[in-house]
This record gives C-alpha cells, sequence and structure tokens, in this order.
C-alpha cells in the first residue's frame, strides 16, 4: 500500500482540489507525477454496466450478466446467495477494469409508486440490512469496491433532487438508517453514495450530520462519500459537509473554487486533506488488484437463473402447479416472447444473452404442443382483438399461461408510478381468459407491488417473477413445471388498494417538502398496527410442500439486554418434495414509553428440507432487537418488562410465540422537567420516589374537589384528567396552602432529581 501521507504532504493545492472532482463521468483524476492512478466506476447495482468511453454516459455498455433486480433478490432471503451473486459482479467488474461498483441501494421502500423500487430491497430495515451487507461483502471478496445509496431517505423519484425528505430523528434512526448502518459496519464498502435529495431542509451533499457527524464519527465509516452524479450544487459546501469526491467531471470553475476558499480561510485546508486521504486510500486500494481477462459468462448465467427462481413469490396455487401431463398449454402475453426482466434508467444493463420465455417453456414442455397470443400491446392502448384471441387459445387448451409485464411507460427511475394497477387492457385479458380456463396461470414481471384485486380470484395461480434478470425466463418455467420448488417470500407487502398504503396521504408532498408523517409506521408495522386488511402480507410465500414448527425455545425466560437471546424452532418438511422455508422472528414489546409497532422482524433463516426432514433453526437475538431510538435521550434504549418472541412463516402466518422478560442494562438520567405531568413524574421510577410525599395529599383533594355534585365524572375518568395536568398546574391549584411558590417546589424536586441522576 503506499504511504498515503506522504502522498499528500507532497500535493500542490491545486492538486488536492481535482482530485476531489472526477475527471471524466467515471474516472477519478490522476496525479502522475506522484504516482496517483485514476480510478474507474460504473453503475450497477445488479449488473456492471461498463461504458468503453468514459467520457460519456450515453454509450452502450460492455457485455455484462444481467442478474436480477433488488426486489427479486429481496424475495430470496437469502444471505448466502447474495454474497454469491456479489463474488459474481466482483468478478465482473475485474474483466471489465472497474474498481468499483455503484450500489446497491439500501434505501426503504416506503411507498410502492417509488418508481425506483426494483432498485431497492425492502419495506423492512432489518432484512434490507442483512440482504445489503451479505452483497458488498460478496462484491468486495473479490478486491473491487461497492457503493452504498442513496444515503439517506432517498424513497421518491418525484423532485428526487431538490425535494426535502421531512423526517423525524426516530423515524429517520429506526427506519431509514439502519440498513445503512448495518452494511457500513460489518460489509464496510468503500464508498457512500449521498442522495440528490434534502433531507430536512439540507441537501444530503451538504448535510454534516448524516456524512459526517452519523456516518464517519459515530458508525465509523473508513471509506470516502461520493456523490450522485450531479448532487453537488456548492462544492466548497459539500465539502465542509462531508463529500470528499464529485462526480461527474471534469469541472474546472469546482477546482478553482475549492482553491480560492481555502486561500481565503473560507475552508479549512485540513477538511480538503482529510477528502483527499479517503480517495488516495481507496484508490490505491483499488490499484492492489489487477485486472483484466474474462469471466465464467456460463456460470454466471446459470447463477442469474438459479437466483431469478429462489426470488420467485408463489402468492396462490389451488394445484395447478407444478404443470403435469398437459397435452396443450397456451402461452399468453408479449412478455413470454419479449421478456421484462431489469428496469429502465443508470441501471440497465448490456445483457450477455437473454432467455425467451417462450423458448425455454418448451424445452420443458415435453410433448406438449404450445399455442401463442400476443395479448396485449406495448403501450397502454386497450386492443380487443388481442383478447379475443388469447381467449380463442386459452379455450382450447389444458392449462393457460399469462405472462404479465407493466410497460415501462409505467415503471422506471426517473419517475413515480402513478397507481398500483396493471393496465386495463391486462387486466381485461386476465378476466376474460380465467371465464373460459380454469387452469389459468397468471406470471407477474413488474418492479414492486401492484394490486391484484380485481382478478386475483379468478386465476388458479400467481406468480411474482419480478423483474427477474436475463436468466429469469428458465428460472420461471423451471418453477412451473416443478423443476424448482418456489421458496421466494415478500419482502414488501402488496396493499388492496393505493389509498391503504401508509405514505397515501403524505406522498409526493409539496411546497418542496414531502412530510414523512407515518413514522416509523411503513410497510407491515402499519398494517398490522392499525389492522388494515391487505392482499398478501410481508414474508407471504407458498411453495409445493408443507413446513411444521414445533419445539420451539428460548435460551432464557429472563435475560439482560447486553446478553441478548437466542431463539431456537424445530423445522419439519411435511410435504412429498424437498423445499426451502424461511423462519422469521419478529418482536413485540408489551409496553414502552413511546408507541412502537405490533411487531418488527429481528432476525430470520432460510433452511432446506427433503421431505420428512426435520432441522432445529437457531436465531440470535441481539440488544438492537428489543431497543428503540429515544429522541429524548438521543440514542437506542431498552426498558425493563415483557416482550412476545413470535416465530412465523410471514408477519400474518404466526406459527409459535414466547413470551420473555427483559433486564435493562441501561441507566438513563430522568427526562422529566417542570412541566412534566402527574403520570410522567409517577411512571419515572427515580421521579415516583422523590414526588410521592407531594403529590399524595394534593391530588386527593383534587379528585375530591372535582368528583363533588351531583354530575360527577366517573373517578377513572377523573383520575386521568388529574394525572394528564403538569404537576405545576396541580400545585398551582393549591397555591395559597402551599409554604412556597409551585414554581419552587418543582424546582426543588427537580435538583433532588438531578443529584440521583448524577
Amino acid at each position: 500500500m503506499a504511504d498515503i501521507q506522504s502522498i499528500l504532504s507532497q500535493m500542490t493545492l491545486e492538486e488536492k482540489a481535482a482530485l476531489c472532482t472526477g475527471a471524466s463521468f467515471w474516472t477519478t483524476t490522476p496525479v502522475k507525477r506522484l504516482g496517483v492512478p485514476e480510478m474507474l466506476v460504473t453503475d450497477g447495482p445488479h449488473g456492471v454496466r461498463r461504458v468503453p468511453d468514459v467520457t460519456s454516459i450515453l454509450t452502450e455498455s460492455l457485455p455484462a450478466t444481467c442478474f436480477p433486480t433488488a426486489s427479486s433478490l429481496a424475495s430470496t432471503w437469502n444471505v448466502d446467495l447474495l454474497r454469491e451473486m456479489g463474488q459474481a459482479l466482483g468478478e465482473e467488474c475485474v474483466a471489465l477494469n472497474v474498481d468499483v461498483i455503484l450500489g446497491p441501494g439500501a434505501n426503504m421502500k416506503r411507498t410502492p409508486l417509488c418508481g425506483r423500487n426494483f432498485e431497492y430491497f425492502a419495506e423492512d430495515p432489518f432484512l434490507a440490512g442483512e440482504l445489503v451487507t451479505s452483497l458488498i461483502n460478496g462484491i468486495q471478496s473479490k478486491g473491487v469496491g461497492a457503493s452504498l445509496k442513496h444515503y439517506a431517505a432517498n424513497s421518491q423519484e418525484f423532485h428526487r433532487h431538490s425535494v426535502s425528505a421531512e423526517v423525524d430523528e426516530r423515524t429517520l434512526r429506526e427506519i431509514y438508517l439502519p440498513a445503512f448502518e448495518k452494511a457500513v459496519k460489518k460489509a464496510k464498502p468503500w464508498t457512500v453514495m449521498c442522495a440528490y435529495n434534502k433531507l430536512n431542509g439540507t441537501l444530503c451533499s451538504e448535510h454534516h450530520e448524516l456524512l459526517v457527524d452519523i456516518l464517519k464519527n459515530e458508525w465509523g465509516f473508513e471509506g470516502l462519500v461520493v456523490s450522485d452524479w450531479g448532487a453537488v450544487h456548492d462544492r466548497v459546501a459539500s465539502l465542509k459537509g462531508g463529500v470528499d469526491l464529485e462526480m461527474p467531471g471534469p469541472k474546472e470553475v469546482r477546482v478553482k473554487n475549492v482553491v480560492e476558499a481555502v486561500q481565503a480561510g473560507e475552508l479549512d485546508e485540513a477538511v480538503l486533506n482529510e477528502a483527499v486521504r479517503r480517495i488516495l486510500t481507496i484508490v490505491f486500494k483499488a490499484a492492489e488488484t489487477p485486472k483484466g481477462g474474462k469471466f465464467d459468462i456460463d456460470a454466471h448465467h446459470a447463477l442469474a437463473r438459479r437466483i431469478a427462481a429462489e426470488g420467485i413469490v408463489m402468492l396462490k396455487n389451488n394445484g395447478v402447479l407444478p404443470i403435469k401431463g398437459a397435452q396443450q398449454i397456451a402461452v399468453i402475453g408479449r412478455a413470454a416472447r419479449e421478456p421484462y426482466f431489469q428496469g429502465g434508467g443508470s441501471s440497465h444493463i448490456n445483457s450477455t444473452r437473454v432467455d425467451i420465455p417462450i423458448d425455454e417453456l418448451k424445452k420443458l414442455a415435453g410433448n406438449a404442443e404450445l399455442t401463442y397470443a400476443e395479448g396485449y400491446p406495448p403501450d397502454l392502448s386497450f386492443q380487443q382483438p388481442l383478447i379475443d384471441e388469447a381467449v380463442s387459445a386459452a379455450g382450447a387448451a389444458d392449462v393457460a399461461l399469462l405472462y404479465i409485464c407493466l410497460p415501462a411507460a409505467k415503471e422506471s427511475e426517473g419517475y413515480d408510478r402513478a397507481d398500483l394497477d396493471l393496465t386495463p387492457q391486462q387486466v381485461a385479458l386476465i378476466k376474460a381468459v380465467c371465464a373460459v380456463q380454469p387452469r389459468t396461470v397468471v406470471i407477474l414481471n413488474n418492479g414492486a407491488a401492484v394490486t391484484v384485486s380485481e382478478w386475483i380470484g379468478d386465476a388458479a395461480a400467481v406468480l411474482e417473477a419480478w423483474m427477474m434478470g436475463q436468466a429469469g425466463a428458465g428460472a420461471i418455467a423451471d418453477v412451473l413445471f416443478g423443476r424448482a420448488n418456489p421458496s421466494g417470500k415478500l419482502a414488501e407487502t402488496f396493499p388492496l388498494k393505493l389509498a391503504d398504503t401508509p405514505a397515501f396521504l403524505n406522498y409526493p408532498g409539496e411546497n418542496g417538502k414531502v412530510r414523512y408523517g407515518e413514522g416509523i409506521f411503513i410497510g407491515y408495522r402499519y398494517y398490522d398496527t392499525k389492522g388494515i386488511p391487505v392482499q398478501f402480507p410481508f414474508g407471504h410465500g407458498e411453495t409445493y410442500t408443507t413446513f411444521a414448527y414445533s419445539q420451539h425455545r428460548v435460551s432464557a425466560s429472563t435475560f439482560k439486554d447486553e446478553d441478548g437471546l437466542t431463539v431456537s424452532v424445530s423445522v419439519t418438511n411435511t410435504g412429498t418434495v424437498a423445499g426451502k422455508e424461511v423462519v422469521q422472528v419478529y418482536v413485540h414489546d408489551h409496553k414502552s414509553a413511546l408507541v412502537r409497532p405490533a411487531k418488527e422482524l429481528k432476525g430470520f433463516a432460510k433452511v432446506e428440507l427433503q421431505p420428512g426432514e426435520t432441522r432445529t433453526v437457531t436465531i440470535p437475538l441481539d440488544f438492537r432487537a428489543f431497543a428503540y431510538y429515544h429522541p429524548g435521550y438521543r440514542q437506542w434504549v431498552t426498558e425493563d418488562g415483557e416482550f412476545d418472541i413470535l416465530i412465523g412463516a410471514s408477519s400474518a402466518d404466526i406459527r409459535c410465540t414466547e413470551t420473555v422478560t427483559l433486564q435493562s442494562s441501561l441507566k438513563l438520567p430522568s427526562l422529566l422537567n417542570n412541566l412534566s405531568t402527574i403520570r410522567d413524574w409517577l411512571e419515572d421510577p427515580k421521579g415516583k420516589v422523590i414526588a410521592e410525599p407531594v403529590i399524595g395529599e394534593i391530588m386527593a383533594k383534587m379528585m375530591k374537589l372535582f368528583g363533588a355534585g351531583e354530575n360527577a365524572a366517573p373517578a377513572s375518568g377523573m383520575e386521568d384528567m388529574v394525572l394528564d395536568m403538569p404537576l405545576l398546574a396541580l400545585l398551582e391549584f393549591q397555591e395559597n396552602d402551599l409554604p412556597i411558590p409551585p414554581g419552587k417546589i418543582v424546582d426543588q424536586l427537580l435538583e433532588q432529581l438531578r443529584g440521583v441522576n448524577e
């Protein structure tokens, strides 16, 4: 490794400033006289989009494997498989002379309308964090870097360059930062990419608290922060805010601005030096890995097929799948001949090859005869003749396979979806085909949740195949004919309708701001806590076999938070074919000082079982599994009390429950103040001891006073009214009977409390 400090000490101010801005769309600025090479980065995240001309963003990229997108990857719930995919991406980076791949994306799926949801993993931060961490570890095991993005609260495309995400501190810490935090601490990505948007009024590219205080100082991030392409508007302000590398370049004016700011004393050169140090560290780390050669195209294609199969979620099956004995199969839908396997925008991959669904069906259909009907046009127009043709084909067949994909006009990076619906033509097509063919299977290709309530009752089976990558057509065929047993589980809830979704009233925002008014209640946290019915719950997915849960146990019925807890359950394959089950562990807090969701995912494991086989699954739960972020203390806290450990096959299919008692190790100071209510004082362990002697007698008088008369309110209601009064207000009602002013009494109590806290 080069002597970074020595190189830094020899660099001129101009060279330092130049290094902090790209030399082209895809390369950093070299310093040849000091032996500093350029570093080449390229788009990801589900494939290597390496363009041969680094000065352009528009030229076609070199061939690479197009793996399934993140919504499919997340549905695998398989950290080992994602690490394997990461290794393949790393190998392709090496072969294509790429130093850093720009991905993966760890943003939360706040609303299913987000146009970039196909690039994001889940509506749950724990699941997203585990999967993102594994993918990064796989990529970087090959000596190339990953760029964790888009940090942070980048959950919509609408006005993404300028909108201010208004997020309270607790929501930010519990929902929108944990996946980034886990990846930074456990995978140590070489770079983190800042988002375009503002966070609480400040551009993420200038957000010192986000990029420096939290990312670099609190989490210990050692890599470099790179801007999203075009996210920097003021280079000096962004350097102060924590952006080390601005992309793309070249931008001579920006370099000049930095030089002049240092010379004028506006920018501390120490800040610039720190950015340079971080960039040099990653540049030389990248240079240690020899580049060039070839990657195994066939092996990576086979891996992409395996991943796509494991990401397919069987939403419904009345027994029609797997297909057996069919002599005539109607294949309907443009997507059967023109596969919809990746999203639009910066992640678009020039695939090494693309499997065609109808061709893959023919390979596995045996002697069955396949007929094809287009079903729907490539645009949003309605064409009844296409439906009539499909109905004719379906009626003459033993089974109908409907390949349905969202048109690009409805879903892509750069804009959000207007609704969650399929096109009117597609809905009419599904209903018409199902009416004449009871054995109809609908195969969905889309990047995020869609509404299916209009037709789901008519279909015999439904597969959610997502944007399944270049080998996805074969994966679908494998599942349809039983060569692969579907084991995917939803990483996002499928709502009944758009109006049910958590962010519905707070999206897309107005006057340049989008208020995250649902707070911590996104996804299943919202639906479960409010008791809102959904079409398919988080974690749902059917399979060709069945699994039984038994002998659930925890490592202790009472435990200390720093020790954590271990949850075990025996899982048996009670069916006739091998399969994989995803065991999910949720936690429910019986009582807490701040409101919490009904349940939160805190652990999971995927287990493969042969028919009749039983295995014990063990899942650890650490301090954070039971903690919540308290903005009053500005830290994660636990509280003494009971928790339910919920073990299930989905968020709505809980098979086993254990109740445990947590003993908190935290010694937190009281947050009581001079306007704290009587209830606050009595529920605070320290405050109760100090204030109870003062409160008791006066409260009794108040209850008698308010409870007098024939029309008195019930005692419980009056007690609640009194308990919710500030202690100061209660004392003021008795001011004439007190030896000293009420305010002084409260001040004395708070002084005693400070002594106890210390």
